[in-house]
């Protein structure tokens, strides 16, 4: 599992499902959530767009299905992200784009912002550390190392685009990072 398997074998085509499926399941689950992209947390998705982004997401797909570590810590991001995304996406569509970012931005500016970050840190490494436990306790396995490392991954990217995002929302509304903290 720690080396490379060879194209077009079974093992490649297997991969290369758990990864075509994964991916899917982060595009279907964006486009549900926000269709023309409006609430998009990644800049680099947000700039392919879709067309673009389904091209890129198929080539890393083909190749990342070779390397079987690597194929199961994307497919575990991916599928967290999807159900992160499926969490919100009925009312972010029930709303509309722009409406819910409007919500959003009011509850942001109705609250404290260090319950928001703390809140926001707790689910995080909540996530990671079931992750690095996974991680540590695995042994030589490598599933379960690619799952643990998957989740460690995702956790530090809802954290790390959540904190973009309040910080660009914060900038645009004129307020530094201690008013309101």
């Amino acid at each position: 599992m720690d080396e490379m398997v060879t194209y077009w074998s079974d093992d490649y085509f297997a991969f290369l499902a758990l990864l075509l499926f994964a991916r899917a399941m982060d595009f279907l689950s964006t486009w549900v959530a926000t269709p023309n992209m409006v609430l998009e947390g990644n800049p680099i998705a947000k700039w392919l767009g879709w067309k673009w982004g389904a091209l890129v997401n198929l080539a890393l797909c083909g190749a990342f299905a070779s390397a079987p570590l690597a194929a199961v810590i994307i497919s575990t991001t991916s599928v967290l992200v999807a159900v992160r995304n499926f969490q919100s996406a009925w009312l972010m569509r029930t709303m509309g784009e722009q409406a819910y970012r409007m919500w959003m931005s009011e509850r942001l500016a109705d609250g404290r912002l260090s319950l928001f970050v703390l809140c926001l840190f707790a689910q995080c490494l909540l996530i990671a550390g079931v992750g690095t436990a996974l991680l540590c306790l695995s042994g030589p396995v490598l599933v379960p190392i690619g799952v643990g490392i998957g989740m460690i991954g995702y956790a530090l990217a809802v954290l790390i685009y959540s904190l973009i995002s309040v910080r660009r929302w914060r900038r645009n509304h004129g307020m530094s990072w201690r008013s309101k903290f």
